[in-house]
């Protein structure tokens, strides 16, 4: 039989009550008198089944619910309606013993104390979480190495950086062994070098220790290198959820294959010709770049058809940017529909040889 996820939402909702007022003097007297509401749904029905160790982002616009959800998960607001539990409990029912099973880090907020030692803050951390004395050790020294805290440990965090503020958190979060970690932009504002082993660290945490991490952010690189999943929300509904590859045959069918050419070809209709349903671009005279759905094409068909008109040197075939795939995706630019399922794609995919 198989365990019970560590986050189990279904049909998980969230509204908010909103005055509505005309503006000005009179628009406020007549909401003293007679006040208007309406319900703005922030999380609409959402089912969400989250694994022990998976690494999650979950993303979204500005306003899709990504932190009224997390929220909820932490036990800091209360669900309108649905069920959702965390690690066995009602998160807003036994929000202390939540509390012990979870790590948080926002990325423009710290949970270090400002105005004493970093160390001190740890410490207290210690106390707060009765964390034993042998673990807090262990926990401390092995982060103090891992995210190279011992230059700063006693400096006040007011006085650090960014990035060493950032590192300073993520050890804060996790000296309790929290089983779920979530993260809420935590390389915002980071140089590369800082964001490079950040990211590493919290793979390493998924990988080594089996913590499970939910990870909001508009950082593409965080997701590449930290997540094995991506769910989207848009206006309170999850709209994908799924790895990279998913996200990938759901909105971006089509691929482009580049050609390198030793002359230029001939006759440009005979290669058309062989290529119904693609276009077929000329640059220069000795590049070709071919465009078609990998569900309805094969790279090799496109390489056979082309390769008895033209002599080729070299070829490549470009893949969708994630980056962009999520941008059109929030700005409405792609169906919120794949055209056929993950499954019946990857069947296609594996019938033309793709």
């Amino acid at each position: 039989m198989s365990s019970m996820p560590l986050i189990e939402a279904r049909g998980l909702t969230k509204k908010f009550r909103q005055a509505v007022k005309e503006p000005g003097l009179v628009g406020s007297l007549k909401h003293f008198f007679t006040r208007q509401y309406r319900d703005k749904m922030a999380v609409d029905h959402i089912d969400l089944s989250v694994e022990a160790g998976e690494s999650v982002a979950y993303l979204g616009p500005n306003g899709a619910g990504k932190s009224t959800t997390i929220k909820m998960l932490t036990g800091i607001l209360v669900p309108t309606e649905g069920s959702l539990i965390v690690d066995g409990l009602v998160p807003y029912e036994k929000r202390q013993q939540n509390a012990r099973n979870i790590g948080v880090v926002f990325g423009q907020r710290t949970t270090l104390w400002w105005d004493i030692p970093v160390i001190e803050s740890f410490n207290l951390a210690r106390d707060m979480y009765e964390i034993p004395v042998k673990r807090y050790k262990q926990n401390l020294a092995e982060f103090t190495e891992l995210l190279g805290l011992a230059e700063f440990m006693n400096v006040p965090a007011g006085k650090v950086s960014l990035g060493q503020r950032m590192r300073a958190d993520l050890c804060m979060a996790l000296l309790h062994d929290p089983k779920m970690l979530y993260l809420d932009e935590p390389t915002i504002g980071l140089d590369i070098a800082v964001k490079d082993s950040i990211r590493k660290f919290i793979r390493r945490l998924v990988d080594e220790r089996g913590t499970t991490v939910m990870l909001t952010t508009h950082d593409l690189g965080d997701i590449e290198d930290i997540c094995n999943r991506i769910v989207i929300i848009d206006s309170g509904r999850i709209i994908h959820d799924g790895d990279l590859g998913a996200l990938k045959d759901n909105y971006a069918r089509d691929r482009v294959i580049h050609f390198q050419l030793a002359r230029p070809p001939e006759s440009m209709a005979a290669i058309c010709a062989g290529l119904p349903a693609c276009e077929t671009t000329s640059d220069d005279g000795l590049r070709l770049s071919v465009r078609f759905d990998r569900f309805q094409y094969a790279a090799g068909e496109i390489a056979a058809a082309v390769m008895p008109h033209v002599e080729v040197i070299d070829f490549h075939i470009d893949e969708p940017e994630v980056e962009d795939l999520i941008r059109k995706v929030y700005l409405g630019q792609l169906s919120l529909t794949a055209p056929e399922s993950t499954a019946e794609a990857t069947e296609s995919a594996v019938a033309t040889g793709a």
